[in-house]
């Protein structure tokens, strides 16, 4: 891979866990080869000892490997104690985690009773974020970090002393205004504010350390993990990396957005331990993040893939694979669903389908579009040597592996690929591997210049709607991310149903932030901090607002994960204290302590009054 142009993992065609630092906690190892660890997180008051210790069993009894705990303050802080004991007399000896956000003291006292501790850079020593503009001169910069060094030395000696292990976690939504002021909500600015922090770790000789970049955005998620890694590659650093997606949702929705996005990082590599953060009981968290993890298992196996020239695109932001649009596909145009009909007519589909309806319909034999009309699909043999299509929109399926034998025996199939006008490839995989082999595709396809647009298509035998949805999300999924694909078709020979198989597609281009279909809720998972009904409140939130496709709603539990968290929706929905809500719209605080039994009411009237209210169909 001489000519890979970026260097964020060792090799873009080769299935292979990075090799990370080791880090201890507790009894349990992370990075250095070990397994790749499952956590989640308690959403009870971490006062109450007896809820909390009772979370945390459910929790490990689900396959956790560790749990982490909400800590607001000293008195939080100080019951870690008694929990930390009360587990191990109940034979619980997994390792603890404690969260701390704005509280350096807490921190402090949690190392007594914890063999983890994660820290925030965006608010640990620096002051809370208020979303302003603030410009710092050079030299007013450089004090502020060696106010921050003064502060983090001790307690990193602290650290390094009891052999405790630290997180530093940063999320795009709560960057410190500091840092916002000279790099601004970006990839960079979150790298950066990991980065002061890891420098004075490493001037203590300190590294038993962790490190996560999170976002509800699987976009920036991804890229700002990959250039983290970078950058870490280029200053000879390897610590190991606790990934996910924040705020994902629940349900469906929120495995699917969490499958895209973790298993994009995932499948290059990159990540020693996982937390699938879902609006749902902690517990339940796991064994999807278990199913996430193991489809990797044994993926070191596949068969070489290899690509003769290759273009890389650039992974840290995000730009669509340019090329030349035939009929309504590829170009500006949104990225198609090709649903399978899996041996239905298409009028018998019009009468059962529910959600968006897709641009086109496969039949076993040749594509469909919503009128009925039929659009031949032919190998790539017959486009070659005896297409009788040629003045017409067709479809060439072909798998990569097939196309690489085919083009290497007809050197012109290349050429005439290059000045094709109205045929639409698509694409299939049947290597273990097949992320990286598709990405092979298309990264010789850009160093060629060949503009045709491409379907992604997966074929899958499975039973399980959820094997499915991590197949196809982990297969998929990270080609979007990056731009690539035109088009989505998903076949599978089992018991899922036609709905089932379309709505997966859509959902997988909605997380990849490729094309949006409905509303998108961003909403946290809850912990310690949260005082209200969380998961019952987004479902009365879904249940008023499912109907506004255009816009993204944050549901946050509290001010920590508020107004940053929801970086890039249209409202939000922020706990602020016992009983009362702040509302926002994009982040702009509009109305603050509002009574919650009015609030959803009140929402309502704001994006009423903003002029995006729509009435539901009835």
């Amino acid at each position: 891979m001489m000519n890979q142009n970026f260097n964020y993992i060792a090799n873009l065609l080769q299935y292979k866990r990075q090799e990370t630092s080791l880090v201890k906690i507790g009894s349990v190892y992370m990075g250095s080869g070990h397994p790749i660890l499952i956590q989640s997180m308690t959403d009870t008051d971490s006062n109450d000892t007896k809820s909390t210790v009772n979370q945390i069993i459910r929790i490990i009894d689900a396959g956790a490997d560790l749990v982490r705990v909400t800590v607001q303050g000293i008195r939080e802080a100080e019951n870690l104690k008694n929990i930390r004991n009360e587990l191990d007399i109940r034979g619980y000896h997994q390792p603890i985690c404690a969260d701390i956000h704005f509280n350096p003291s807490a921190a402090e006292i949690a190392i007594q009773n914890v063999e983890k501790v994660r820290i925030n850079p965006g608010n640990f020593y620096d002051k809370r974020a208020v979303f302003i503009k603030v410009n710092y001169t050079d030299e007013e910069y450089r004090l502020e970090l060696k106010k921050i060094e003064e502060r983090f030395v001790p307690f990193i000696r602290s650290c390094k002393e009891r052999g405790i292990a630290l997180r530093i976690g940063a999320n795009q939504g709560s960057l410190s205004d500091r840092i916002m002021s000279r790099y601004g909500d970006t990839p960079a600015g979150i790298v950066e504010s990991v980065m002061e922090f890891l420098r004075i770790c490493l001037a203590e000789d300190y590294h038993n350390i962790v490190i996560s970049i999170k976002s509800s955005n699987t976009r920036t998620m991804v890229y700002t993990v990959r250039l983290m890694n970078h950058r870490m590659r280029l200053d000879q650093m390897n610590y190991p990396f606790h990934i996910g997606v924040t705020e994902a949702g629940e349900g469906e929705d929120g495995r699917i957005k969490s499958a895209v996005g973790s298993g994009a990082l995932l499948a290059d590599g990159i990540g020693d331990t996982i937390r699938v953060s879902l609006t749902e009981d902690p517990a339940d968290e796991i064994p999807f993040a278990r199913k996430l993890v193991a489809v990797f298992n044994g993926r070191e196996s596949h068969t070489s893939i290899t690509a003769p020239l290759i273009a890389q695109t650039n992974p840290f932001e995000y730009e669509r694979r340019s090329n030349r649009p035939v009929h309504d596909i590829g170009g500006k145009n949104p990225v198609v669903v090709i649903a399978n009909l899996n041996n239905y007519r298409l009028d018998e589909i019009k009468t059962i389908s529910s959600g968006t309806e897709p641009e086109y319909f496969y039949d076993g034999k040749q594509i469909l579009d919503r009128t009925g009309k039929e659009y031949p699909v032919i190998t790539l043999q017959e486009y070659l040597y005896n297409d009788f299509y040629s003045s017409q929109l067709r479809f060439v399926r072909v798998n990569k592996a097939e196309y690489d034998i085919f083009k290497e025996q007809n050197p012109e199939t290349l050429e005439k690929l290059k000045r094709e006008r109205k045929m639409v490839m698509i694409m299939e995989s049947n290597n273990l591997n097949s992320f990286a082999e598709l990405r092979a595709f298309f990264m010789e396809m850009d160093a060629h210049i060949c503009k045709i647009p491409v379907i992604l298509h997966r074929f899958y035998k499975k039973n399980s709607y959820e094997d499915l949805l991590v197949a196809a999300c982990t297969d998929l999924g990270g080609l979007f991310i990056d731009g690539y694909g035109d088009g989505i078709m998903i076949s599978n020979e089992g018991n899922i149903g036609y709905n089932e198989l379309k709505n997966l597609s859509f959902g997988i281009l909605q997380a990849s932030r490729m094309r949006v279909t409905k509303t998108e809720f961003i909403s946290c998972p809850g912990c310690g901090r949260t005082l209200f009904d969380l998961r019952e409140t987004v479902a009365e939130i879904k249940r008023n607002f499912s109907h506004l496709k255009n816009l993204k709603i944050g549901v946050m539990g509290c001010v920590v994960n508020g107004p940053g968290e929801m970086g890039d929706v249209d409202y939000g929905y922020v706990g602020a204290g016992k009983g009362t809500i702040n509302l926002y719209k994009g982040q702009k605080l509009i109305q603050r302590h509002v009574d919650a039994e009015h609030a959803v009411g009140e929402l309502k009237k704001l994006i009423k009054e903003s002029g995006e209210w729509k009435e539901p169909k009835k």
